[in-house]
């Protein structure tokens, strides 16, 4: 049986994983591997990319700002969290908003020190993204749409710093990005049609309650529709191997997602459609093995 003080220190420590959403951060540095491995540099060996302690770096830098982000993200959110998440706000209340703090800036010190083992352009880059998040979370995030391109943006940087690294600019790279930032714009407008009620409490200027959600749907559902075309181009125009099979899914959910849309009228249909999105985007994680199933046995040795 686990003590009371270790019982404490446990949820603390749940508490701790709940802010920083270590699922997602576990998402990103598997996806920047995959990605690396299998479209970034596929004509290097396995093991030379695995290996790569400057890869291994970035992952590191990468994954301990998102983690700031989070962390400060929620330091600023902390009131209106209360109203649109009240499980999950008990459960992070339970570090201080002071460790909160303190573990940011921690975080951030440990991101840039990683960074500087690759170079000082990392440097820059991580110090630059890590000031991002914070103008996103202390300004941002209250302007209607560009917090939301900003927000999305600031979510595919990580990738943008493998891609920077890898120097690899072929076409198809260019549309892999636009269809993921087009799927988390679209799940950063979702998240707003979410937690109205918290975001009118808190005078959050977003676009469903500036304009109204009837016009928070239609832009919604302008940018599926784009985002449908990177999805038919890289079925039709590249070489995916069996990841087209993915898009083929996606373009299905895509529609039964505009459907969905135009019917919802409440919070826990907008979660609904927050979870197909975020469906989405796992399995395209682990949709890139499909790109080649059998490169990993190719290039072990």
């Amino acid at each position: 049986m686990l003590s009371r003080k270790n019982k404490l220190l446990l949820l603390k420590l749940l508490s701790l994983f709940s802010v920083v959403r270590g699922f997602n951060i576990l998402m990103i540095a598997l996806a920047q591997y995959l990605a690396s491995i299998y479209i970034l540099s596929p004509d290097l060996p396995l093991h030379k990319v695995i290996l790569d302690l400057n890869l291994f770096f970035i992952v590191v830098s990468s994954a301990l700002v998102v983690a700031s982000g989070y962390i400060i993200n929620s330091f600023y959110d902390a009131e209106k969290d209360l109203i649109n998440k009240p499980n999950k706000s008990m459960l992070d209340r339970l570090v201080s908003q002071r460790f909160k703090l303190t573990t940011y800036f921690i975080l951030n010190f440990l991101a840039v020190f990683a960074a500087s083992y690759v170079s000082f352009r990392a440097v820059f880059f991580f110090s630059a993204y890590i000031f991002g998040i914070w103008f996103y979370s202390h300004k941002l995030k209250k302007v209607p749409f560009i917090g939301n391109f900003v927000s999305a943006t600031l979510a595919i940087a990580p990738f943008f710093a493998v891609f920077v690294y890898y120097k690899n600019f072929e076409t198809v790279i260019f549309v892999h990005a636009i269809f993921l930032f087009l799927l988390i714009l679209v799940r950063e407008m979702i998240k707003d049609l979410e937690n109205m009620k918290g975001d009118l409490t808190q005078n959050y200027k977003t676009i469903p309650i500036i304009y109204g959600a009837g016009i928070s749907k239609i832009c919604i559902a302008a940018l599926i529709l784009l985002s449908l075309i990177p999805s038919l181009l890289l079925i039709t125009k590249f070489d995916v191997g069996l990841m087209n099979y993915y898009f083929v899914g996606c373009i299905a959910l895509l529609i039964l997602f505009l459907v969905l849309l135009m019917r919802s009228k409440t919070k826990k249909h907008y979660v609904w459609l927050h979870n197909i999105l975020k469906f989405i985007i796992i399995a395209g994680v682990f949709s890139i093995l499909l790109i080649d199933v059998d490169l990993v046995l190719n290039r072990i040795l």
